[in-house]
């Protein structure tokens, strides 16, 4: 989820957002709340409920597990899951971005669906330096000097990481929620009431109850399926729809990740440090120069108030801000067509 520091400027506001009339790939209409039977946006429903299939590929510490679709030669896109999500939070984003020629990865996270360590004295870190690191180390395992890097949640820090710290690898970036690059100075100190209470399950997982829980099947699918009810209230998603993303939690490994995530941004958990010089870097809270498209999810209750006004100094190169009516946090899957467009976008700024 997002930086609650930064979140805590909103509490009390309203967001005061509007769509954005979007165009450029065919049939692409506004995002708005979605029907239960067809999660997406309203003329072009979801159709896709899995990848045609899954890769491995060895990169840095990882086996990663990924989705590839499009032209083996096309431009590239990386499209960043966050969490309690997977890759099917682009089960439709890929198929469009493909049919506009590009190459599409979607790779799952460390701790995540087929991905694995490969060593199993590797620590089980969940910091946001490591977690950049690995996609460039996936880049470079297939590759891929440059793409356009998307995302959302975790994977939207990931990209804003990306952007700042390897300029060169990223063409364009498309971050859901703007600028979250965690400040754990910053998180030291305590937020208004309300907004400690909308981050319950961060501190849940600072607790042993709370990592037991994470450890433990059915109270995991419990506590995963609620986050998921609450930060996409318009999202009338189905059983099936859950249970397919669900099935990435069952990682031998995602337990401790996860819970070491939110732990280190507490504070309450070291990183190692072999990660400190990128962990300096970002403490400075770098700028980003690349062409961006932010997205704010109106229905998101993590989404800041001044339609991206609180993070638009972050961003100094070709800029472009738009805000989703009627959508909650995961905004890839409930609009679909909607994200893909910004892709695009960016990739022509």
């Amino acid at each position: 989820m997002i930086n609650r520091r930064t979140f805590t400027k909103a509490m009390g506001l309203g967001t005061g957002a509007a769509a954005v009339p979007l165009a450029g790939l065919q049939g692409v209409s506004s995002a708005a709340p979605t029907s239960s039977a067809t999660p997406g946006t309203p003329g072009t429903p979801a159709t896709h409920t899995s990848f045609p299939s899954l890769k491995q590929v060895k990169a840095g510490l990882l086996n990663v597990g990924y989705a590839e679709l499009g032209p083996a030669h096309g431009p590239v896109v990386i499209c960043l899951h966050g969490w309690p999500y997977d890759i099917h939070s682009y089960v439709d984003v890929a198929p469009l971005l493909a049919a506009e020629g590009y190459r599409v990865i979607v790779p799952y996270l460390r701790g995540h669906g087929t991905t694995r360590f490969l060593s199993p004295r590797t620590f089980r870190n969940g910091q946001q330096s490591a977690v950049a690191l690995d996609v460039i180390a996936l880049m470079d395992a297939l590759h891929i000097h440059k793409a356009v890097i998307a995302g959302f949640d975790w994977g939207s820090r990931t990209g804003d990481i990306l952007a700042a710290l390897w300029p060169e690898r990223v063409k364009a970036l498309v971050a859901v929620s703007g600028y979250l690059v965690t400040d754990r100075k910053a998180q030291l100190e305590p937020l208004a009431a309300a907004a400690e209470h909308t981050w319950w399950y961060q501190f849940y997982f600072a607790t042993e109850r709370g990592k037991k829980a994470m450890e433990d099947h059915d109270h995991r699918l419990q506590l995963t399926r609620l986050v998921w009810d609450l930060v996409s209230p318009t999202w009338n998603f189905d059983d099936a729809t859950f249970m397919r993303t669900a099935a990435a939690f069952d990682n031998p490994d995602y337990a401790a990740v996860v819970i070491h995530n939110y732990r280190w941004r507490l504070s309450v958990a070291d990183g190692e440090r072999r990660y400190d010089r990128y962990e300096e870097k970002l403490a400075t809270a770098p700028s980003i120069a690349v062409p961006t498209i932010t997205l704010d999810p109106e229905k998101d209750p993590f989404t800041l108030p001044g339609d991206g006004s609180m993070y638009r100094d972050k961003f100094t190169g070709e800029y472009e801000h738009r805000t989703l009516t009627g959508i909650g946090h995961n905004l890839p899957q409930e609009a679909p067509t909607a994200f893909a467009q910004a892709v695009v976008d960016a990739d022509r700024l």
